[in-house]
């Protein structure tokens, strides 16, 4: 058992070094992007509405225990991210109904990103998630050289799919608008 702890924390400390130094090489920051879309078969609208839904993430994120929603821009994050609990606090720095939610974190892993929307058609949506990271230990390093993030990105945009197509209505939504100037403001 101590045996495979070592090579464990080995592998961990090695791989950490191997991706920092990789990017070193290709001249990266230590920032990393993902980048992934869905189609799904439902209207603009409620894919959008249901994406505003941010205390339902945990039913389609795997790592996502609790997204609680402060006030109209400020939410707080529990998840576990490569078997660690974590915690942090993000604001979105831009929503614009049926088009786009922007965030940043404010605290924990730094971390930002936006997802889009793009109506296909009368009942088909393209859902395209954004996003960037900076992975601040080892074990996220190695995470990240692996491609975790992606896969997961990839796999909750699927269950997001999967939940809102078998529901086929969105749970609730909020219609405001905010700017990175002017704050929030409601529409509808």
């Amino acid at each position: 058992m101590l045996s495979r702890l070592i090579t464990v924390a080995a592998l961990a400390v090695g791989g950490a070094v191997l991706a920092k130094q990789l990017k070193k090489n290709k001249g990266q920051s230590s920032d990393s992007h993902v980048s992934e879309s869905v189609d799904v078969n439902v209207p603009v609208r409620v894919a959008y509405d249901q994406f505003t839904q941010f205390e339902e993430f945990p039913r389609f994120m795997d790592s996502v225990h609790e997204v609680r929603q402060l006030d109209d821009k400020r939410l707080h994050w529990k998840a576990t991210v490569f078997g660690k609990a974590i915690e942090w606090d993000a604001e979105i720095t831009e929503q614009r109904p049926d088009q786009l939610i922007a965030w940043r974190s404010t605290s924990g892993t730094p971390n930002g990103g936006t997802v889009t929307f793009k109506s296909l058609s009368r009942s088909r949506t393209r859902v395209t998630l954004e996003m960037y990271y900076e992975p601040t230990d080892g074990v996220e390093m190695v995470g990240d050289a692996l491609g975790a993030v992606r896969m997961e990105a990839r796999g909750n945009l699927k269950k997001f799919k999967e939940m809102i197509e078998s529901r086929g209505q969105e749970t609730g939504a909020w219609r405001g608008t905010i700017t990175q100037d002017a704050g929030s403001s409601a529409t509808q």
